[in-house]
């Protein structure tokens, strides 16, 4: 057999792996490792094995992971998320749909200091959607604005979806992180018109709350501001290179935990359960890094990224229709099997194909992190959904009919930045040159 079809059989064992339930990163070890063999020779099998795990587990970059996911931990434990949707509640709560509309603010705040989809959906289902049923929301608006809102983490920064891209593909991840804020912002805003939108015509969707006085939001408002303020250190710290992103993750994770100290909302057993999620977290991401080089390593000895970057370069129609194939394969393997592990599959193999058809590389990952937002909410492999259905156990049909309009917003949003590269490209060019 020619080395391409050891790669493509390898492949479709993967994928056959996949559908027995087998953990994805030791279906990517056992794959990779097994061809390299087949290929290279047993010895040398071994020996890739060894330093793909070394390079893993001992590079420098990857320890922002750990940094970011107990950052965010300690702000989920802490009861953060609920003050911020307390504050934003108070603000927008008394006009139509408002309560939907304070979830989305509250939770893009929440995003900037915590990377966790999972951790986001959760919070937010726990808090917004019994505040919002005591109003008489309906519940595929409630449940629907939980389940989408959380993808945000994705795109905005501390971004972990982002950090594992930038060390795949050698970008700047400082760079990334500024890539992510615009267009996580412009989905952010699409949200709430579509909130605003479905409330205007239907009002039973949403009726408004209680209206707070002025003295009352004011009082609120520090508990919006401090994570702004740590999110902008730490922004404004990459951008003028004060420090890596290794050390903005641990200047975020002790700035986060000196507030909740500060304010004592968060108690031993609070920081130990943080910590123990965030190393489950961490570990889980690092052997689907460690796991996918020692793949990437096999993919990349068969020849298949050259053969297959060759071909599509030589395909008689536009690059566009091109990106539109790629980003519609990583929706679809994002839809079947976790959607970071497939990016880390996926992203060694096209990513070279992007870069030969001429698109910034910057732009790519950002369109990526966008194809694994609107994976976190599609079926059959849903993550945000499965959260907010395991808190409130709705039934699935009734989240997805709130999820759907959400879901035009999402795809609206990639469209754009698809169209107009710059909402991406603009603020790592104009801020960090």
């Amino acid at each position: 057999m020619s080395e391409i079809t050891i790669g493509l059989l390898g492949l479709l064992i993967l994928l056959a792996l996949f559908l027995t339930g087998i953990e994805l990163a030791i279906a990517m070890g056992v794959v990779g490792f097994l061809g390299f063999a087949y290929l290279n020779g047993y010895s040398a099998a071994v020996s890739l094995l060894a330093n793909d795990f070394l390079d893993a587990l001992s590079s420098y970059g990857l320890t922002a992971i750990p940094l970011f996911v107990l950052m965010g931990q300690i702000a989920f434990n802490a009861g953060i998320a609920k003050r911020l949707y307390d504050t934003t509640h108070k603000f927008l709560g008394h006009i139509p749909g408002g309560l939907a509309l304070a979830t989305v603010v509250g939770a893009t705040v929440f995003k900037a200091i915590c990377g966790s989809v999972v951790a986001t959906s959760a919070t937010f289902a726990s808090v917004a959607i019994p505040e919002m049923s005591r109003y008489g929301y309906s519940k595929k608006l409630s449940t629907g604005i939980v389940a989408t809102v959380g993808t945000l983490g994705v795109l905005l920064p501390p971004s972990v979806t982002l950090i594992v891209f930038g060390i795949i593909t050698q970008q700047s991840i400082g760079r990334l992180f500024m890539a992510g804020i615009f267009p996580g912002l412009i989905m952010s805003f699409f949200f709430m018109v579509v909130i605003f939108g479905w409330c205007r015509i239907n009002p039973r969707l949403g009726p408004p709350s209680d209206r707070y006085p002025w003295p009352e939001r004011w009082k609120s408002v520090p508990h919006i501001v401090w994570p702004i303020l740590i999110f902008l250190i730490l922004i404004g710290g990459l951008m003028y290179g004060f420090f890596t992103p290794t050390e903005a993750g641990s200047i975020g994770a002790f700035a986060v935990l000196v507030l909740c100290l500060a304010k004592r909302d968060i108690r031993l057993t609070g920081y130990i359960r943080s910590v123990r999620e965030a190393l489950r977290t961490s570990c889980m991401v690092l052997l689907l890094i460690a796991f996918s080089a020692v793949l990437g390593h096999f993919i990349a000895v068969t020849n298949i990224p050259q053969t297959a970057a060759d071909w599509i370069m030589g395909l008689p129609v536009h690059r566009a229709v091109i990106m539109i194939v790629i980003f519609l394969v990583y929706l679809i393997g994002g839809s079947f099997i976790d959607d970071l592990a497939f990016m880390i599959l996926a992203t060694p193999i096209f990513f070279p194909m992007i870069t030969k058809l001429g698109y910034d590389p910057l732009w790519a990952g950002i369109m990526v992190a966008c194809t694994v937002c609107i994976g976190s909410v599609i079926p059959p492999v849903a993550i945000c959904v499965f959260v907010v259905r395991n808190i409130t156990r709705e039934p699935m049909n009734v989240i997805y009919q709130g999820v759907y309009p959400f879901l035009v917003a999402m795809i609206i949003s990639m469209i754009l930045l698809f169209i107009f590269p710059e909402l991406a490209t603009y603020l790592p060019g104009k801020l960090m040159k």
